[in-house]
């Protein structure tokens, strides 16, 4: 059997080619994809030819936000059946390795990633018609969300897995910076988690009207009031209990501390290759800084919240192009001023 795929060979030529989908095993699962999401990976690695030192040195089938139909499934397959709508999550880790074993299969040492080009050879991602995974990695979504609402539950999972590193948000006041997809979606899992406030900042309208949609409260544009934060937020030593910071922009994570309160805590979300800390803020107000790395069981939480309808995802939702628009895609997917998550289709 073969599938049609997205398969990028350099920077800014991606192709649609066909490969074979391989052979299923019994406890494997052929899906015909039916949606994926553009994420800012892949952007990295179409227009900028990787990210930071991870570099696309060989073809590589793009794509790990993905969602689509069973069409078959392996003898020892109990989780799904043919015909149920799924998303896919897109690791894979070794199961064996001393963080495995430790429940932190986010840092698995020998972690398989769909569409990475971390390891050599790189590992394929789910831009394809059909692609064969494993049994656990398939989520049953139901009949009430669209293939394109499912496969927001990675990039939803990253968001769970953010305020789990937080704690409680019961009643919390909450700061977001950066609503683009990864944000957005993070707010609906902050609202979910109970916040008793939310404030979202961002540079461009498009993000803040989607973090509305997904239920800050307040929307702050820094490029239109750049001092706006800093006024209503830093009297009495900061009012937020808790930051999340989605935009790796170190000038951005700077102007959190003076509007964070003792003993809060900022979760570091978004990457950057380094940033200026005010370390006597750091440690004058006891704040906790907490990074956030991807997702494990919070797969399952975010395809609950998302297929429970407890999670509106349409919102962040603004394009959706066929997979031979490939290209067309990226173009439009860096514009954050009109755009947040862009999706392919996918059909025979």
């Amino acid at each position: 059997m073969q599938t049609r795929a997205c398969v990028l060979h350099a920077q800014e030529d991606v192709r649609i080619e066909t490969c074979e989908v391989g052979e299923m095993g019994p406890q494997q699962v052929l899906v015909r994809i039916g949606a994926g999401g553009v994420c800012g990976s892949d952007i990295h690695y179409y227009w900028d030819g990787g990210i930071g030192t991870i570099r696309v040195t060989e073809p590589i089938i793009m794509g790990h936000e993905v969602a689509g139909v069973v069409e078959a499934v392996g003898a020892n397959v109990t989780r799904v059946r043919p015909g149920d709508r799924i998303a896919v999550c897109p690791s894979r880790p070794c199961g064996k390795c001393k963080f495995c074993l430790d429940g932190e299969q986010q840092h698995c040492l020998e972690m398989q990633f769909f569409g990475s080009a971390m390891r050599k050879p790189h590992t394929h991602g789910g831009f394809r018609d059909r692609l064969i995974a494993e049994e656990y990695q398939c989520e049953p979504m139901g009949d009430k969300v669209s293939l394109g609402e499912a496969a927001c539950t990675e990039p939803l999972a990253v968001g769970v897995h953010a305020v789990n590193q937080a704690g409680s948000l019961m009643g919390k006041r909450v700061l977001v910076t950066g609503a683009g997809p990864i944000g957005a979606l993070l707010i609906g899992a902050v609202r979910v988690a109970g916040a008793g406030e939310i404030v979202a900042m961002d540079i461009s309208e498009t993000p803040l009207k989607t973090a509305l949609a997904m239920g800050a409260q307040v929307a702050i544009n820094a490029a239109l009031e750049p001092d706006r934060l800093l006024a209503d937020y830093s009297a009495n030593k900061g009012y937020f209990d808790v930051v999340f910071e989605c935009t790796g922009v170190s000038a951005v994570l700077k102007q959190t501390f003076p509007v964070i309160r003792p003993r809060g805590t900022i979760v570091q979300v978004g990457v950057t290759g380094s940033a200026d800390i005010p370390i006597n803020a750091l440690v004058g107000k006891e704040i906790r800084l907490v990074g956030s790395h991807r997702f494990h069981h919070e797969y399952a939480e975010a395809a609950s919240l998302i297929r429970e309808q407890r999670i509106d995802v349409k919102p962040v939702i603004t394009k959706t192009l066929p997979m031979e628009q490939i290209a067309q895609a990226f173009e439009i997917a860096r514009d954050r001023s009109s755009q947040m998550k862009v999706q392919l289709s996918f059909a025979d």
